[in-house]
């Protein structure tokens, strides 16, 4: 049990201080796209839309094991050949590549580029957001792109960072690797569209298992936080979680969503609209809807302190296993 928390600390600093550097994805692309062909190239040949919808989610469910055994046996094979060549140092070399599976640096990144875009124009802000959301950008003004900015980070922190995290201090490398594989799988065939319902609905009901945990922890994370950056309340992180979470449309992104609106006193979420189609959700917090650069730049603060928040909870717990 937290066999891998010396491997993960290990990944959460590399990941802080160097990200996935852009010369090596240059090079090698990225593990999370290793995963992306196998699924697409499993998809393009076993879901065949000419099948029954019960035969297409069997396949969806063997496409999801063998994709999820497949990675976990890779990644478990490489950590085992480090301990037998290095021993007690091998969650050195295997954290540095565990790095790769958390996002904490290029979510930040990625976030805070959607401020610096607001800041020169409603284009270029567009044109940020984009990269981290699947709505349709030229249909967000100036609020509700900062909106979609808060929310993709409060989301993602959970399933970007802390899931990913959570895993891999529960099972090392191959932990957090098969976390990956299943998110992937639920991103790229988990949507209900005529193609993927059934056969993508094996990866959407146990990403959203799987998800629970880390969406909870996130959420307390965040409210922790709140409590720490000046100008946030953790008391209204808290009450927005308490009273608005489950009713988000996702069982799982209500959570730390719900919790950074109140931090910043601010709405999120709310009605979406994806490929023309308006999606209905409630709302979280009770804040103002107007969201500017000035909010995303204060949810990287209280984003940054949960960050930091989970290193020191992983390290204390071991610590606490270690006397």
């Amino acid at each position: 049990m937290l066999s891998g928390l010396p491997v993960l600390l290990t990944a959460l600093t590399a990941d802080a201080c160097f990200g996935y550097p852009a010369w090596l994805f240059a090079r090698i692309r990225h593990p999370v796209t290793w995963i992306g062909r196998m699924i697409a190239a499993l998809e393009q040949r076993l879901n065949d839309p000419a099948r029954s919808a019960s035969v297409r989610r069997s396949r969806g469910v063997a496409t999801l094991a063998a994709t999820v055994g497949a990675v976990a046996l890779v990644a478990a094979g490489i950590e085992a050949a480090f301990r037998i060549a290095l021993g007690g140092w091998a969650f050195l070399p295997v954290g540095l590549l565990a790095g790769s599976l958390i996002a904490q640096r290029s979510l930040h990144d990625h976030v805070a580029r959607v401020a610096e875009g607001l800041d020169r124009s409603l284009a270029e802000g567009r044109a940020a957001v984009a990269h981290i959301v699947g709505r349709d950008p030229q249909s967000l003004d100036e609020p509700a792109v900062a909106r979609a900015a808060i929310e993709s980070l409060a989301e993602n922190f959970s399933d970007g960072v802390v899931a990913p995290a959570f895993y891999t201090a529960l099972a090392g490398l191959a932990g957090g690797a098969a976390y990956k594989a299943v998110n992937t799988a639920d991103s790229m065939v988990g949507h209900r569209t005529p193609r993927h319902e059934a056969y993508g609905w094996a990866a959407a009901r146990l990403d959203d298992g799987i998800n629970l945990p880390a969406s909870r922890l996130s959420a307390g994370l965040l409210v922790l936080a709140a409590a720490i950056v000046p100008g946030c309340s953790a008391t209204g992180a808290a009450r927005a979680v308490l009273r608005d979470a489950r009713r988000h449309r996702s069982p799982n992104a209500g959570w730390p969503e719900a919790a950074m609106a109140g931090a910043l006193s601010l709405r999120l979420a709310g009605p979406r609209t994806y490929g023309g189609v308006t999606v209905p959700d409630h709302w979280m917090g009770d804040g103002t809807p107007a969201a500017t650069p000035g909010d995303i730049r204060r949810a990287l603060s209280v984003y940054r302190i949960a960050c930091l928040l989970q290193a020191g909870l992983w390290a204390l717990l071991l610590t606490i296993l270690a006397v």
